[in-house]
C-alpha cells in the first residue's frame, strides 16, 4: 500500500455527512417527543415481544417498543431512499463472508450490552446530554475504531 495511514484511512466527508444527518434526527426525536433514540434498546425492547424473562419485560422496555420500532423502521427507510436516491438502486455486495458478519454482529450486541449501550445511545445522546460514562465509552469506541481501520487498511 503507497498510501499514508491516518485515522480515517477512506476519507472523512462521509463520516461528517452521516453524523450531522443521525444527530439531526436524534434531536428531532428528542424536540418532538422527549424521548432518547439509542439503538442498543430497540434490540433489547424488541425481545419483550417474544421473550417472557423478567430483564425483557421491564416495563421501560415493554412501553417503549412500539415506538421503538417504528424507530427502527424508520432507520430502514431511511436506508432504502438511499439506496434508491444516491446509489440508483445498484446491488451493494461486500466480500465479507456471512460468518463473519454475523460474528460481528453478535460481538456488536454482546458489546452494547456490556457497554451499557450502543455508539449511537452513547455518541450522540450520552454525549448531548453531557454524560460522563457515554463519554468515556465514546473515547473507547473510537479508539478502538481507528484502531482498526488502520489495521484492516495495512493488512487486508
Amino acid at each position: 500500500m503507497n498510501q499514508p495511514l491516518f485515522l480515517l484511512p477512506l476519507g472523512w466527508t462521509h463520516y461528517l455527512i452521516g453524523g450531522l444527518l443521525i444527530g439531526a434526527g436524534v434531536a428531532l426525536l428528542f424536540v418532538m417527543t422527549g424521548r432518547v433514540g439509542g439503538l442498543s434498546s430497540v434490540f433489547s425492547s424488541t425481545w419483550s415481544y417474544v421473550v417472557q424473562r423478567p430483564f425483557f419485560q421491564k416495563p421501560s422496555l415493554v412501553e417503549s417498543r412500539n415506538w421503538r420500532l417504528v424507530y427502527a423502521a424508520g432507520l430502514i427507510v431511511g436506508a432504502l431512499v438511499w439506496w434508491l436516491g444516491w446509489a440508483d438502486a445498484a446491488p451493494q455486495r461486500t466480500a465479507v463472508p456471512a460468518w463473519q458478519l454475523l460474528a460481528g454482529g453478535f460481538l456488536v450486541g454482546y458489546g452494547a450490552r456490556l457497554g451499557n449501550g450502543c455508539t449511537s445511545g452513547h455518541g450522540i445522546c450520552g454525549l448531548g446530554s453531557l454524560s460522563l460514562p457515554s463519554l468515556q465509552a465514546v473515547l473507547t469506541f473510537m479508539a478502538t475504531a481507528f484502531l482498526t481501520a488502520n489495521l484492516a487498511a495495512r493488512w487486508l
